[in-house]
């Protein structure tokens, strides 16, 4: 997960104060943090340091991202005039995106892919509707349901603009890319059907046309009743939290989508023996299956002992080669 490098000491002397927005518009410091899991852990890909929210920044919307909150909107979007302050997003309002990611490439070479992300437009609509993190997402169910179609022109703009974040990251040299719809298990399978499902499959048919050869990560928390109308969205993979067991998801799920998760990342917080243990069920709830991405089941919680993720990378290293 792209927490990974939150809770390294690295991290934090070079990190500094303010709002992770500025960190991530200085392209020689996000490609620095990028890189740190990399090199302390020697996991298999690089996570791009970026935010899902840097699009909607990026063109003025009015949103930051408060230490020990998360977004913030002082102004959220509440009606149609709101729509105005979504202009198109431009390859030059994330100039410093794209030379990050070349920056990254350029030190790993062929040998360690680089994963581009971007939030799903649910997800960072509930942000921009609530105004800040939300335990009930009132406004954003109130929208939905008593002005759809200004919802789904909101939905329209977020999908628009999560193409071309992506496309930016992968023109830039990322080989694979993520669509983090974290909050799209507060909805009932039929709102995910009617209300999201059409944006999120377009950013992956949009994306799929553009870079074919682009594999797609789709993931949610507490999206069990989602799994069948994630997949469907066109991902060739499908992320899952550690409340989904990979086998029963494979019983459900197409036979050529493949799975990504599913550790809880509270294990990490108990210690290494109860994370390797944790991981060694991961591993064997997979059966050995081919198609399985080892990975936590949502984001490293800041105070992880960087010496436990080592040992589960460590462990998931040795017991998949010598499967």
């Amino acid at each position: 997960m792209r927490q990974a490098g939150r809770s390294l000491p690295e991290y934090r002397r070079v990190r500094g104060d303010g709002s992770i927005l500025e960190a991530i518009k200085q392209p020689e410091l996000a490609a620095e943090i990028t890189l740190q899991p990399v090199r302390r852990y020697g996991v298999d890909a690089a996570v791009l340091y970026s935010d899902i929210v840097v699009p909607v920044h990026a063109i003025g919307f009015g949103i930051d991202v408060a230490p020990g909150t998360g977004p913030v909107a002082p102004e959220p979007f509440r009606a149609s005039a709101d729509l105005q302050r979504l202009r198109p997003l431009q390859p030059d309002d994330i100039s410093y995106v794209a030379e990050t990611v070349a920056l990254v490439t350029s030190e790993l070479g062929d040998a360690t892919p680089v994963l581009a992300f971007a939030g799903a437009p649910f997800t960072v609509a509930s942000y921009l509707v609530e105004g800040r993190p939300s335990r009930t997402y009132e406004h954003t169910k109130a929208l939905l349901d008593t002005d759809p179609s200004v919802w789904h022109a909101l939905m329209d703009s977020l999908a628009a603009m999560a193409v071309e974040f992506v496309d930016v990251q992968l023109s830039a040299g990322a080989k694979a890319f993520q669509l983090f719809d974290s909050w799209a298990g507060t909805l009932s399978a039929a709102d995910y059907e009617q209300f999201v499902l059409p944006h999120s499959r377009r950013v992956f048919t949009e994306l799929a046309e553009l870079h074919p050869n682009a594999p797609g990560i789709h993931f949610g928390i507490g999206c069990d009743h989602l799994v069948e109308s994630m997949a469907s969205a066109g991902a060739q993979v499908v992320g899952l939290d550690w409340r989904t067991s990979i086998s029963a998801a494979r019983k459900r799920l197409p036979s050529g989508v493949a799975l990504q998760g599913n550790l809880d990342p509270a294990l990490v917080l108990a210690g290494a023996d109860v994370a390797v243990a944790g991981a060694q069920a991961v591993l064997a709830d997979n059966g050995g299956q081919p198609g399985h991405i080892f990975n936590l089941g949502h984001g490293v919680h800041p105070a992880s002992d960087p010496g436990v993720l080592a040992a589960v990378v460590a462990y998931v290293h040795d017991a998949t080669t010598s499967q």
